[in-house]
C-alpha cells in the first residue's frame, strides 16, 4: 500500500450546488464533505480551490458526464470549462472521471437509506462528489497492480 498516496478532492460540479469528497492520504477511502453554493462558474472554481489547498489535495479528480454510449454531449463541455477556468486559479493537477449512472446510484442509495425530501436533495451532490472520487481511486489501485 502507497501511504504516500495523498489526498484527493472530488468534484461534482453543479450549475446550483456543487458537491465536494476527499480521499485519505493513503488513498484507499473517499468520504463526501459536503457542498458549495456560491452561484457562478468562476466563484464555484475559486471556493474548490480554496478548499483543495486547505485540505492540501494534490490532485482534484471533477466527475465528467458522458453518454450512455461513450461520448461526449454539451454538459461536458460545460464541465471541461469549468475545468480550464479552475486550473487558472490553482496549480494542482486536474483530472476527469467519467460519472455516467453516478447521480442514479446516489439516489438510490438515497432511497434504500430512507433519505428523503430536503435531506436528500442536500446530500445527492456530496454522495455523488464522493463516488466518483471512490471509483477513480479504485481504478488507480487497479492499474497499479
Amino acid at each position: 500500500m502507497d501511504v504516500t498516496h495523498g489526498k484527493y478532492l472530488g468534484v461534482d460540479y453543479g450549475d446550483k450546488r456543487t458537491g465536494l469528497a476527499e480521499c485519505d492520504i493513503s488513498g484507499l477511502i473517499a468520504g463526501g464533505i459536503g457542498t458549495i453554493s456560491e452561484g457562478g462558474m468562476r466563484k464555484t472554481a475559486v471556493k474548490v480551490a480554496e478548499e483543495a489547498e486547505k485540505r492540501s489535495c494534490k490532485k482534484i479528480i471533477i466527475g465528467l458526464p458522458k453518454n450512455m454510449d461513450g461520448s461526449e454531449g454539451p454538459r461536458a463541455d460545460v464541465i471541461k470549462a469549468f475545468g480550464a477556468l479552475l486550473a487558472e486559479i490553482t496549480d494542482i493537477p486536474i483530472d476527469y472521471y467519467d460519472e455516467r449512472m453516478t447521480t442514479m446510484v446516489a439516489y438510490r442509495f438515497l432511497g434504500e437509506t430512507g433519505t428523503y425530501g430536503k435531506k436528500r436533495k442536500d446530500t445527492v451532490d456530496t454522495l455523488s462528489a464522493q463516488i466518483i472520487l471512490q471509483n477513480y481511486i479504485d481504478r488507480e489501485r487497479a492499474i497499479k497492480k
